[in-house]
């Protein structure tokens, strides 16, 4: 019988990093990712950017499970527009951006693109809204708040405040 193998440190999925307030996640594309013709399909942009956009906010130090598991509430999107640009294929490397464009009491804007190699594949904007257990909004904690704006101070976009 063998000895099991040893792992030289521990292995996690890459959360991507964050650079000048821009949060960088890598993606590669998989069989199961794309339809018969080998392209991307539509709703796995989506996808893409839902797990880049929580990503980013673990790196930024907002802990949505605890957040949810003491009964305080979760984000629901409230809006989402998304342009298909060029399609993505088979064994593509991507890498989506994403970057806070708004932040407001209750929710968040969230600018993101993917790209292959430099080139625009598709972009989009998603507002995120803090909902309570009671399904309606409720206002950010305040290091939540803080947060998204170190990330807008630090980006190059800007960053719109409003109610």
């Amino acid at each position: 019988m063998e000895a099991p193998v040893t792992l030289p440190a521990p292995v996690a999925p890459p959360s991507g990093t964050i650079v000048d307030g821009v949060h960088f996640f890598p993606v590669r594309i998989y069989f199961e990712d794309t339809d018969l013709s080998g392209i991307v399909y539509h709703a796995n942009y989506l996808r893409y950017m839902e797990r880049a956009r929580s990503d980013m906010l673990r790196l930024a130090g907002i802990d949505q499970r605890a957040f949810w598991a003491a009964g305080e509430g979760a984000w629901a999107l409230a809006d989402l527009s998304i342009k298909y640009i060029r399609p993505a294929r088979l064994d593509d490397a991507l890498v989506v951006e994403s970057r806070v464009t708004r932040i407001r009491a209750a929710a968040v804007e969230i600018a993101q693109v993917i790209a292959r190699s430099g080139e625009l594949v598709t972009s989009g904007v998603v507002t995120a809204a803090l909902l309570g257990p009671d399904g309606r909004p409720r206002r950010q904690p305040r290091h939540w708040r803080e947060a998204f704006e170190r990330l807008a101070a630090a980006g190059t976009g800007g960053v719109r405040h409003g109610n």
